[in-house]
């Protein structure tokens, strides 16, 4: 049967499952959008503010569900609203098909009204990209696009639909199957033996989990390799949740802003074992702690991380799930009773005695008690997001919904609307500061539209927080545009979008405003802090744990 080109698109995204799609329409992608009303029992169309925060929202549903996130944009402004979305997902591995209108094929290059080159622009942060000229080629592509977001290491497809191709007719093969050959890694055994030995031959072990532990859930196979070689694990930023916080040999988060302990222990370590992490600046520091006695075995699916950033003595390529299993086969039990003394040791260290004032430490804390591990978190990015990675206690994978890679301002309101979607309109919680929150407060005006139960918490110091706390330690304290002074009574404005909205200015008022929290509206809980208050500790860029700060008067 023949077929207009916006039909085969949504009679192609219902066969691959989706039920959801976020999306802004315009001239350029009228066709879709008309065919997709005709369609409304079977795709929920999400509606945000703002492209942007459309992009964001899909981005954790994709996080969440483990689906498949779809984004609709029109062309030009539309289009190119989506790109700090479509490289959040790159940099993060998310899977999200993100389809947008353009102008028809014969106008195409003539710089006609809302004629960009859009592909051109996101080539480099999509894992592949399509411009279909040719309705043939249009079941075809959406196939492909189905199979490279959400297979090996995932990621962003971007398909860019003319509206002329929108329009036109062409047979539609409802059984219609692609086949991309899937990339073959062949396990080289041989690289697996020398990794055990390796680990046979170390006395001071260290697993490194990043977000490939979580996307894998290979927690589990992690926490057994750590208790049979005596070695304690730490995570990215990425990574948080994929080993259970309470893990008696987990130190929490390594890096920048991680625990002083996981810091310590990696670098004492004889042997770094790194699963599914890319060895960012943010998570490594200085190259120099990598080389000299510091053997490094890293897995990873992608092959072109293996030596990027730092270069392994063993690399393996492959999947976790495959890999994990085998080591586990070969490595022989060993206690290294020495090495676990000392990251005891080191955990005491890092215990600080308890406080009741309110602080992002306690307000967090309070926080998590009053919701279950199973909650999603999300954040914006900034000392907030530091703040949760270092506090809030994940138990388990995929609950901390952040902008990793990209660390995107304004990610968090969008990410708690797509979450709450792929749970059915369960509450999630987003932790933003007022910097980022600024960014695209305009989809409190969805999370309403849609009855979402979220609780925000707006840790507000009146500042942009993680850029003046450089400036105060690196900058001889000049505030260059960070000290905000902006007059937002941001409860009236929470509000004034139909939602709820409060101030707290102690620990058992913020109680009592989780209590009270509305089962179908959103609420804005506004917790005012000390514009000084800073994250620690922190390794400067490029230092070292030498170079950790771990108080500043």
């Amino acid at each position: 049967m023949k077929l207009t080109g916006a039909e085969i698109v949504i009679k192609e995204l219902i066969k691959h499952g989706v039920d959801v799609v976020f999306g802004y329409p315009g001239g350029y992608i009228i066709n879709i959008y008309d065919e997709l009303y005709k369609y409304s029992d079977n795709i929920t169309h999400i509606l945000p503010a703002h492209e942007q925060g459309g992009a964001f929202a899909a981005d954790a549903y994709a996080r969440v569900s483990g689906k498949v996130g779809v984004v609709l944009a029109s062309g030009g402004p539309g289009a190119a609203n989506l790109v700090t979305g479509i490289a959040n997902a790159y940099l993060d591995s998310v899977p999200v098909i993100f389809i947008t209108g353009n102008v028809p094929v014969p106008m195409l290059g003539q710089d006609s009204f809302q004629d960009i080159d859009i592909v051109g622009v996101t080539l480099p942060i999509v894992k592949h990209s399509y411009v279909v000229k040719d309705i043939k080629y249009l079941q075809k592509t959406i196939n492909e696009a189905f199979i490279l977001a959400g297979t090996d290491r995932k990621g962003p497809v971007h398909i860019d639909i003319p509206k002329s191709v929108q329009s036109d007719l062409f047979e539609y093969e409802p059984d219609m199957k692609i086949k991309i050959p899937k990339r073959v890694v062949n396990l080289d055994m041989n690289e697996i033996d020398k990794a055990v030995e390796l680990i046979k031959a170390s006395s001071r072990p260290f697993i490194f989990c990043g977000g490939g532990v979580s996307a894998t859930d290979t927690g589990l196979q992690v926490m057994k390799l750590s208790e049979m070689i005596g070695a304690p694990t730490a995570t990215s930023m990425m990574g948080i949740g994929s080993v259970p916080r309470s893990y008696k040999f987990n130190l929490g988060m390594s890096g920048m802003h991680g625990r002083h302990a996981s810091g310590c222990a990696k670098s004492e370590a004889d042997l770094i074992i790194a699963l599914g992490v890319r060895f960012s600046d943010r998570a490594t520091g200085s190259e120099s702690e990598y080389a000299g006695e510091t053997a490094v075995i890293h897995i990873d699916i992608d092959n072109a991380e293996l030596g990027k950033n730092i270069r392994p003595d063993i690399g393996i390529c492959g999947d976790l799930k495959e890999i994990l299993p085998k080591l586990l086969e070969k490595v022989q039990p060993g206690s290294n009773r020495q090495w676990l003394e000392r990251i005891e040791e080191l955990k005491q260290n890092d215990t600080k005695p308890p406080h009741d004032s309110f602080t992002a430490e306690n307000i967090i804390k309070t926080v998590s008690k009053h919701f279950d591990e199973d909650t999603i978190i999300t954040t914006d990015v900034g000392q907030h997001q530091m703040w949760v990675a270092q506090y809030y206690g994940f138990e388990k994978p995929r609950k901390f919904i952040s902008s990793g890679g990209l660390g995107a301002m304004g990610y968090g309101l969008g990410a708690a609307i797509g979450a709450s979607i792929a749970l059915k309109r369960k509450r999630t919680v987003l932790f933003t500061g007022d910097g980022s929150f600024g960014m695209n407060l305009n989809e409190l005006a969805t999370a309403v539209t849609l009855n979402l139960p979220i609780t925000i918490i707006l840790l507000n110091n009146g500042s942009l927080g993680m850029v003046r706390q450089i400036q105060t330690l690196f900058f001889d304290k000049r505030y260059s545009a960070t000290t905000l002074e902006r007059k937002t009574d941001f409860p009236a404005l929470a509000k004034a979008f139909g939602a709820e909205g409060c101030t707290v200015t102690s620990l058992h008022e913020l109680e009592n405003a989780l209590i009270q929290a509305p089962d179908t509206l959103p609420i804005l809980i506004e917790c005012k802090i000390d514009i000084n208050e800073k994250v620690l500790p922190m390794i400067p860029i490029g230092g070292t744990i030498e170079d950790i700060i771990l108080e500043y008067k």
